[in-house]
């Protein structure tokens, strides 16, 4: 009775907004509007070529101001369904973002923002979930990334300020000075065309080969390699949790964690008592739960009431997740 009274004076708006919300984050809306970036990306690129303008550039302007507003109607749907919530997803707000620059106009000195509508393609990303977990790794790895690059900095620096001291006088141009130093140190690290400046700076000095050679193995083989670990590993701890939703809120994330698990014993304890079966009694027999006839004990009926309680919780639970 109580639930058919709260059902009839439920607010028709809110009923509205879930819907509206299911409806525009459902599988095959996703998939058109994965459809439309790529389609916006292609003619973001036939766009940069004159003679494609010159025989189709009404065209291609069209589908790209048909794109963005299909764009904008997705943000508009989401913003009615979702209210302040959508902000608390930062892909939504990549995506309002994204989305917005577009619509600023390339006015004097606002040229540039006309350019920035190839982000629009972007939007790829927070449509795949493979990509999702790509810059969410990314993400992770930035502590670990700034310390390495922290101890790389600090190994050019020592190494730019005694290049400057050793090779100053006899390669001006390479080892000038500090700036310099760093930049010819960097070509040295990415290891391209660095032959060409310590050949001759063991032309010059046939000890500099004591330099060069262990700034190469600290800076090229090693400080950048760990960078690439700490992104590996980044990567293989977000894949060691399947559960773990990129881009929401790290709360929800416990919630339904929290959730998944609750129904998770719940259907254990079920498979041990043997509810659910359709045959009570014998499923209680075969696990030893009940008496000869079938009928549960005193304390498998309160094992009974307690697998009753838990199911309820969960289920209390997951509609509150649904319904934030």
């Amino acid at each position: 009775m109580a639930d058919s009274v709260s059902s009839a004076t439920a607010d028709p708006r809110s009923t509205f907004r879930v819907i509206l919300g299911e409806w525009v984050e459902s599988t095959r809306i996703q998939r058109l509007i994965i459809l439309v970036i790529l389609l916006n990306a292609a003619v973001l690129g036939m766009e940069t070529s004159p003679a494609l303008m010159d025989s189709f550039g009404t065209v291609l302007v069209s589908v790209d101001t048909a794109c963005l507003a299909i764009f904008v109607v997705e943000i508009l749907l989401k913003l009615i369904a979702f209210g302040w919530r959508f902000f608390r997803d930062p892909w939504n707000v990549f995506d309002f973002l994204v989305v917005g620059v577009a619509l600023v106009p390339a006015g004097a000195g606002l040229e540039v923002l006309r350019t920035l509508r190839v982000l629009r393609v972007l939007r790829l990303i927070s449509q795949l979930p493979q990509l999702r977990k790509v810059v969410g790794a990314l993400l992770a790895a930035i502590p670990g990334i700034l310390s390495t690059g922290a101890l790389l900095a600090l190994i050019f620096y020592v190494s730019a300020v005694m290049a400057t001291t050793f090779f100053r006088e006899t390669m001006p141009e390479y080892f000038g000075n500090l700036g310099s130093s760093l930049f010819s140190l960097f070509q040295i690290a990415t290891l391209s065309s660095w032959e060409t400046i310590v050949r001759p700076a063991m032309d010059e000095h046939s000890w500099a080969w004591t330099f060069f050679i262990p700034f190469i193995i600290l800076a090229a083989f090693t400080a950048l390699n760990l960078i690439i670990a700490v992104i590996v590993d980044a990567m293989n701890t977000l894949h060691d949790m399947p559960s773990a939703k990129l881009g929401k809120d790290p709360q929800e994330n416990l919630e339904e964690g929290a959730a998944e698990q609750a129904e998770g014993d719940a259907e254990r304890a079920e498979a041990v008592a043997g509810v659910g079966t359709g045959e009570a009694g014998v499923g209680r027999r075969g696990a030893g739960l009940g008496n000869a006839e079938g009928e549960p004990t005193r304390d498998n009926e309160i094992l009974f009431e307690e697998i009753r309680a838990l199911r309820t919780e969960v289920a209390q639970l997951s509609e509150s997740l649904r319904t934030r």
